[in-house]
């Protein structure tokens, strides 16, 4: 498998999201926010950072960047896409995912480990997450409460799309698990197809034991294992 990892004026998660995958063997290249080519084999990344200063919103002007033309077109084609911390933002605002991510409830940037258990567990990006297991995977974010209407988290909850929820060390959904405030302890959801997944905690961070644990890896590992499955 290969990655595209895209870069916008302030990320800084490129380095990290390339680290990760390619000690998994993943062949990356970093593709600037001007370019617009992106092939159908490729995992599509938005990393983390603060795009364009997070000037108006986050992720409000990266959206209108030439690449997005590109990530919209790779995703409607069934093509991969990751978006973590600012680039879950991104994609909100594209419109490629539904909902916001809002000021944390603390109205205070928070930089710690959470505990993530998978709600759905079928896409490319959960399937390889065991049931009941809570990843350990870090969140940097001073807007990561995820918000959306009561119709639209019905939604999400009857289409199976919510992907990740803040939990406890075992696993527990519970609201003081919840760093941000995040409605019904969403951390992560996906689109409607299941190929575009928009998540606030880094995997990219934890990714070996140097780094403390290497839970994320299995995020990404799915992703390899759900590519190389027989179709």
């Amino acid at each position: 498998m290969r990655a595209a990892i895209v870069v916008f004026p302030g990320t800084w998660s490129d380095g990290d999201c390339t680290w990760a995958l390619e000690r998994l063997g993943v062949s990356t290249r970093r593709v600037w926010h001007r370019e617009t080519t992106l092939h159908e084999d490729e995992l599509v990344v938005l990393p983390g950072g603060f795009s364009y200063g997070d000037y108006l919103r986050c992720g409000a002007i990266a959206r209108f960047s030439p690449v997005m033309g590109a990530v919209q077109a790779h995703a409607e084609a069934g093509g991969l896409v990751i978006g973590i911390c600012n680039g879950f933002q991104i994609l909100c605002e594209s419109g490629l995912l539904p909902g916001a991510l809002m000021r944390n409830d603390s109205l205070q940037f928070r930089c710690q480990d959470v505990h993530l258990v998978a709600g759905n567990r079928t896409s490319p990006f959960t399937r390889g997450v065991a049931a009941g297991r809570a990843l350990n995977v870090p969140i940097s974010h001073g807007e990561g409460r995820y918000f959306a209407d009561t119709a639209t988290l019905d939604d999400l909850e009857r289409t199976d799309r919510v992907a990740f929820r803040y939990a406890d060390e075992r696993g527990a959904v519970t609201p003081a698990a919840n760093p941000n405030g995040s409605e019904r302890n969403i951390a992560g959801i996906l689109n409607e197809r299941g190929n575009v997944l928009g998540m606030m905690p880094h995997p990219e961070r934890a990714c070996e034991a140097l780094l403390g644990n290497d839970d994320g890896n299995v995020i990404w590992q799915s992703v390899l294992d759900a590519v190389a499955a027989p179709a």
